[in-house]
C-alpha cells in the first residue's frame, strides 16, 4: 500500500499552470485518504478555472497512479474565492467578496468592451460575477449585455439586478430612457453611482467588475476612495496619446491605494480579413513596454477585429457568442490571470475582527 509521504512526493510534481507553483505546498491539496489501493484528495483553487479542471484532474490522477500500489484514485476539484484586501480603512460590501475595476484613463480604446467579456470570462470560468456600469454620462453595458428593462424592488429600499448570460448586471441605463442625456454636475453623478453600487441586491458575488468612465474625475476618484476595491485593470491600445491618460490611471489608482492587477493592450494589431495581412495601426507594442517599464503585469493582447465591436453591439459579446474562438480564448487567458492575481493577494479579515464599543459607566 502507498504511503501517503510517497503520495504527496509524487503530487509535487504536478504545477499549476496558472501560478507556476505544486498543489502541495501551497496547501491546496486536502484531505488525502488511502483506503487499500483506493486514493481520494480534495484540490481547492482560489480562483475559477472550470475549463481547466479535466486537465488538472487527468494530471494528477496520474501523478497517484505513478505511485507503486495505487489503484483507483478519485480527485475533487473545487473552487473557494475569497474576499482579499482593499484600501486601508475601507470596509467591504456585503454580497460582494472582489471588486475589480477596468479604467483607462482614456475614451474609445474599448475600456467597455474588455469589462463585460472580462465578466463574461469569469462568469464562464465558474464565478458567482456582477457588473456595474460606472459611466452615469454614457452607458452601454445594458445594449451590450442584451438587457432592456428596469430593475424591481423586492423590500422598497434595494434594487435587484438584472441578470444575462449568468451575470448580474447595474446601470443608469436601466433607470432612464435611451434618449435621454444626463445633464447632471460632479457631484449629483457621484451619488447617482454610489446609490447604483451600494443599493443594489448583490447575490453573493466573487468579483464584481466596474467599467468605469473615462477620465480621473470626481467619479473616479469617489470609487477609488470610498468603495472596496481590490484592483484596477487598466486598458489601453499601443498608441502613445492612449498611453499618456492609461498613465494618468494608474498614478490615481496608485495614489489612494488601488492595487493595479494588469495591463490590457486592446487593438494591438489588425488582421486583414481579405488577406490576413497583419497590420500595426495603433503603434506596436507600447503597452508591453510601459507595462515593463512600470512592473505591471502585462495581461494580454486584443486585435482590432470587427467581430468583437458586432458581438458587443448586437448585445452578445465574444465570449458568449464565440466561446471557443481565438478572440474569446484570449479574454478567458486574461480574466484567469486577474483572477489568479487576485488569489495571491492577502486576504480581507475585516470581518473576523470584533466591533469594540466604548460606554461611559454612569
Amino acid at each position: 500500500m502507498a504511503t501517503s509521504d510517497q503520495l504527496l512526493a509524487a503530487l509535487a510534481a504536478v504545477t499549476d499552470p496558472n501560478t507556476g507553483k505544486d498543489f502541495v505546498s501551497t496547501k491546496a491539496l486536502k484531505n488525502l485518504q488511502i483506503n487499500g489501493a483506493d486514493v481520494a484528495f480534495d484540490v481547492e483553487l482560489g480562483y475559477p478555472a472550470r475549463s481547466q479542471v479535466p486537465a488538472l484532474r487527468q494530471a494528477l490522477v496520474a501523478a497517484a497512479r505513478g505511485v507503486p500500489g495505487v489503484g483507483n484514485v478519485s480527485v475533487n476539484i473545487a473552487t473557494k474565492v475569497l474576499a482579499h484586501a482593499v484600501q486601508r480603512g475601507v470596509q467591504l460590501m456585503p454580497g460582494v467578496k472582489n471588486i475589480v475595476a477596468v479604467a483607462s484613463g482614456k475614451g474609445g480604446v474599448g475600456k467597455s468592451t474588455t469589462a463585460v467579456n472580462l465578466a463574461l470570462a469569469l462568469a464562464a470560468e465558474g464565478a458567482a460575477v456582477g457588473l456595474l456600469d460606472a459611466d452615469i454620462y454614457g452607458p452601454s453595458q445594458p445594449m451590450m449585455m442584451g438587457i432592456d428593462g428596469r430593475p424591481g424592488s423586492e423590500d422598497g429600499k434595494t434594487m435587484e439586478p438584472l441578470e444575462n448570460y449568468g451575470v448580474q448586471v447595474m446601470s443608469i441605463g436601466f433607470l432612464v430612457n435611451q434618449d435621454e442625456a444626463m445633464i447632471w454636475r460632479g457631484p449629483m453623478a457621484t451619488q447617482a453611482l454610489e446609490q447604483l453600487l451600494r443599493q443594489t441586491n448583490w447575490k453573493e458575488l466573487d468579483y464584481l467588475v466596474v467599467d468605469l468612465p473615462p477620465g480621473t474625475g470626481d467619479i473616479q476618484l469617489t470609487l477609488s476612495q470610498r468603495v472596496p476595491m481590490t484592483g484596477a485593470v487598466i486598458v489601453t491600445t499601443p498608441q502613445d496619446i492612449a498611453l499618456l491618460d492609461a498613465r494618468k490611471a494608474v498614478a490615481m489608482f496608485e495614489k489612494v491605494g488601488v492595487p493595479i492587477l494588469g495591463l490590457v493592450e486592446n487593438m494591438a494589431m489588425h488582421v486583414c480579413s481579405n488577406c490576413g495581412h497583419v497590420e500595426h495601426i495603433f503603434g506596436e507594442g507600447g503597452g508591453r513596454r510601459y507595462a515593463a517599464e512600470r512592473g505591471i503585469d502585462y495581461l494580454g493582447a486584443l486585435p482590432l477585429d470587427m467581430s468583437i465591436r458586432l458581438q458587443a453591439d448586437n448585445g452578445k459579446p465574444t465570449v458568449v457568442a464565440d466561446p471557443d474562438g481565438e478572440v474569446a480564448g484570449i479574454y478567458k487567458q486574461v480574466a484567469r490571470r486577474v483572477a489568479v492575481k487576485i488569489a495571491a493577494k492577502a486576504r480581507d479579515f475585516s470581518s473576523k475582527f470584533p466591533t469594540i464599543t466604548v460606554s461611559k459607566d454612569t
